[in-house]
């Protein structure tokens, strides 16, 4: 029996991608990913993370990671396809491609029925199907859920090289906050590494744009 556990990272930063990743193994398996210490990466350290990847990466029979950058998400958004919408776009597809016998995956809105029945639309593949709340109580979905986080970690350390940013990449890091005041106080508009229909971004556009227009004025 194969199982399939979906999971993301950075569905809420302001800045980077959100990274969705599937990871599929086999049922007899399982028991080999809880030895290891799998589970919710939130639990664990990046040095933790990064080593259990390399381990996940060895017991999986198929990883799949999909990167959905912020200037897209900014275009689904504006065509009216929320988050919750996006991923369940994603989560179908992962779970299209893998064709599991059980595809679990760990539901980013509260009302996990009406994820379900958006998901089950999707789908071109016969599986079982399991939407939860905190699935990362399932080990192949705890997997996933740290495949994805060393991914989108990998992507923030890179654009803190390109554009010199600090903090997690969250509207509510202080660091994130500030290098974002920063940054529009000396340029007309954000990079592309920063979603920019994200409420907190737009305030500080506003801001700026609001100040010039004042200066202008006086």
């Amino acid at each position: 029996m194969l199982v399939l556990g979906i999971d993301e990272a950075g569905r809420g930063a302001c800045i980077g991608p959100m990274v969705i990743a599937g990871v599929l193994v086999r049922k007899q398996d399982e028991g080999r990913l809880k030895k290891l210490g799998v589970r919710d990466s939130k639990e664990l350290s990046p040095s933790q993370r990064k080593r259990l990847a390399k381990e996940i990466e060895k017991i999986a029979k198929d990883i799949i990671i999909q990167k959905i950058g912020p200037c897209r998400i900014d275009a689904y958004r504006k065509e009216g396809i929320n988050l919750n919408q996006l991923e369940c776009m994603k989560f179908a597809d992962i779970i299209n491609l893998l064709s599991p016998d059980l595809a679990i995956v760990d539901c980013p809105q509260v009302s996990t029925g009406k994820f379900e029945k958006f998901l089950k639309k999707m789908l071109r593949v016969k599986t079982e199907l399991k939407v939860e709340n905190y699935a990362e109580r399932w080990p192949a979905v705890a997997a996933a859920s740290i495949i994805a986080k060393v991914k989108r970690d990998s992507e923030i350390e890179e654009l803190k090289k390109k554009y010199g940013f600090r903090g997690s990449g969250y509207p509510g890091d202080p660091e994130t906050q500030e290098w974002l005041e920063n940054w529009i106080k000396n340029h007309k508009d954000f990079p592309d590494c920063v979603r920019k229909t994200w409420e907190n971004v737009k305030e500080l556009k506003k801001s700026r744009f609001s100040l010039l227009a004042w200066l202008k004025r006086i």
